[in-house]
């Protein structure tokens, strides 16, 4: 389903789906992927399926962003956030092209390709920049402590963001376009916080144990992102997961 046009969109490819995410995600992820997707949208189902084999992959990050511009067709999206629906239409003037619409995916915060089709995302990942930035997470008895490496190019500065997500979600679509499916959303993000700048050189960062654990959420993604000055969000050059399950972090 589309909201505006979609141009430019990938070729055909192949694409590797790897293990079971289990403890530490891989140092250098590939690839960050953000699925925006709806519950009122007919097209989104295989999308979201597939999100669900790609978050097993140790080699990506995966978040599914869902949006609410298709709640007026009959069915308000119980996940959907304006938030979320903000940052798709961002990248969309960020790379001038309008494509907003769904199941769309935005491979490193540079390319997008139909959510969907695995092929055209495999090719957008071997097509991009990758990671070039070093990203580490760990949880002490105090504090969640993220540490940034160099840039590997003079004068490079980007946000460090933590993103709060749900493992998985379960809905029973009652009206619209997919009543009478249920459907299980992966990696559902439901917070955004900045932390800090990063400014190319090697940092770290800390957030309390006490402030992730009145989160409610179950897991936890780091994101180093460019922007321009207007905010927008550019390219991803870092990023990773956090080892634990924050449904098991209590405040010490």
């Amino acid at each position: 389903m589309r909201a505006w046009s979609a141009r430019g969109l990938p070729a055909l490819g192949v694409l590797t789906f790897g293990l079971l995410l289990a403890g530490p995600a891989a140092a250098n992820p590939k690839a960050v992927l953000e699925l925006f997707t709806s519950q009122g949208c007919s097209s989104c189902p295989p999308a979201d399926e597939l999100f669900g084999k790609l978050a097993q992959d140790r080699d990506l990050v995966v978040l599914s962003l869902p949006v609410n511009y298709w709640d007026y067709l009959g069915w308000k999206d119980t996940l959907a956030s304006p938030d979320n629906s903000a940052r798709q239409r961002a990248y969309a003037d960020m790379r001038g092209d309008r494509a907003v619409y769904t199941p769309q995916a935005v491979i490193n915060g540079r390319r997008h390709a139909v959510g969907s089709d695995k092929r055209a995302i495999s090719i957008a990942i071997e097509n991009s920049a990758g990671l070039p930035v070093d990203v580490t997470a760990h949880m002490s008895d105090e504090a969640l402590t993220i540490s940034v490496g160099p840039g590997k190019t003079p004068g490079m500065m980007a946000t460090v963001w933590i993103v709060l997500f749900d493992r998985a979600r379960e809905v029973r679509i009652k009206r619209g376009e997919n009543h009478g499916h249920t459907i299980t959303y992966h990696n559902v993000v439901r917070r955004m916080q900045a932390i800090g700048m990063w400014k190319g050189k090697a940092a770290s960062y800390e957030m309390p144990r006490g402030e992730l654990a009145k989160a409610g959420s179950q897991g936890c993604a780091v994101l180093v992102q460019g922007e321009d000055k207007e905010g927008r969000p550019g390219p991803i050059v870092g990023a990773t997961y956090l080892g634990h399950d924050l449904d098991k972090v209590t405040a010490r």
